[in-house]
């Protein structure tokens, strides 16, 4: 699947070859052929087919000296979309890092065994919400015993579903602040390892397992988790089966050294929180036998086009559901209060975190993203580009209206 050259006279624009909606077109009919669509599906491959197409209308830039023009379309701002998160997630960090506090970060990433997948996938909006609530209530519950930590932090966690290879694999990855406000609200409290780790790993993975599978039995009594089609006798024993086997294995919990400041958490934002299962850089060759994409350090897998697409709609989140959640310090209803009691004490005691700067308009956004002035023209250096809206009423793309180059 090769794209037309270039002419020699137009600028190198910074896009991949390769775009996952080439291999919707190639491949997305024997897909549904085969295994079908929900409308959550449906609404996300229609919208990455469209995203910056003409479909959606757009608008034509114009280099007020040098008279090249730019056409560019509008972007079809799904979630799930490869081309669309740039922005949104730059503003969401900007947002964000004028709550972070002047102290070090914790990152905590939470798994569930292999057995549990099919579980998940078959329900999977009461699963990712039980794993929220496991994963934070373990946090929260270790902080504010006083014999470890005895305050509440400040934690936002990021639900993922893939691994690098688009196979399923739901976790939650966690920043957790390096100690917490005291219940008196008179001082912070450091933890007992500061500098090396939030809690021991094994303790955090115990009461893990614990609190989820607590949760997932109650789900399950109360007829919220389906296991397959079988009587209710069969899946009681199934999913009493399933709790013993996970009961006695050992669950597996990342815990990171803390970052090194205000920065570092910055840049794990940036990272994690708009992440979706692949980005179209990561694509490396899609022809009659697959698609080619980059894994895990330099690594490749080929799979066939139907696969590929199988895999990337695994990771379709239910419609509306909230995949970044905040809680402790960082809830929603003690950003305004608790959160910034402890900034205060914190300042009392000499550590105040530099301010962010707060981009004013979206162009200075995507400076800020991409590194390069989007108003400056890409073929003289000197021009500024002005937007024009385009009428695609014809079915064709034409400016509304067009100064002359030397107005």
């Amino acid at each position: 699947m090769q794209r037309a050259e270039r002419c020699a006279d137009e600028p190198k624009l910074q896009r991949p070859r390769l775009e996952v909606a080439d291999i919707l077109r190639t491949f997305g009919e024997a897909h549904r052929a085969k295994y079908g669509l929900t409308p959550e599906q449906q609404r996300v491959l229609d919208d990455i087919l469209a995203c910056r197409t003409e479909r959606l209308g757009g608008h034509l830039d114009v280099c007020d000296q040098c008279g090249h023009e730019v056409p560019s379309y509008n972007s079809c701002r799904n979630r799930h979309c490869m081309k669309c998160q740039s922005l949104r997630q730059a503003k969401w960090v900007v947002d964000r890092m004028q709550r972070i506090l002047p102290v070090p970060y914790f990152h905590v990433v939470f798994t569930v065994p292999s057995e549990l997948r099919p579980l998940a996938r078959r329900n999977r909006r009461r699963f990712y919400t039980l794993l929220f609530e496991a994963a934070s209530r373990t946090l929260l519950e270790l902080s504010h015993d006083p014999a470890r930590l005895g305050a509440t932090p400040g934690v936002t966690a990021v639900l993922h579903t893939w691994k690098r290879d688009l196979t399923f694999h739901p976790h939650v990855h966690c920043i957790v602040t390096g100690g917490g406000l005291a219940p008196d609200g008179a001082s912070w409290v450091r933890p007992r390892y500061e500098g090396r780790f939030l809690f021991p790993v094994r303790v955090i993975s115990d009461l893990f397992r614990g609190k989820l599978l607590d949760r997932l039995n109650a789900a399950f009594e109360a007829g919220e988790l389906l296991l397959g089609d079988g009587d209710e006798a069969v899946e009681r024993q199934a999913f009493a089966e399933l709790k013993d086997t996970l009961y006695r294995k050992k669950w597996v919990v990342y815990a990171k050294r803390p970052f090194a400041g205000p920065k570092q958490v910055l840049r794990y934002l940036g990272l994690y929180t708009h992440r979706v299962g692949i980005s179209n850089d990561r694509l490396v060759n899609v022809d009659a036998h697959g698609v080619t994409f980059g894994t895990k350090d330099g690594g490749t897998a080929t799979v066939p086009g139907v696969e590929f697409i199988r895999r990337l709609l695994l990771h379709v989140l239910p419609n509306r559901f909230v995949k970044i959640r905040h809680y402790g310090l960082h809830a929603p209803r003690n950003v305004n209060t608790k959160l910034e009691l402890a900034r205060s004490l914190l300042a009392a005691e000499g550590h105040v975190a530099a301010p962010t700067p707060v981009p004013s308009s979206w162009s200075e956004l995507l400076e800020q993203v991409t590194g390069r002035d989007p108003r400056r023209c890409p073929v003289c250096k000197k021009g500024t580009l002005v937007r024009f809206a385009l009428d695609t009423t014809t079915g064709k793309l034409t400016p509304v209206s067009l100064p002359r180059p030397d107005s």
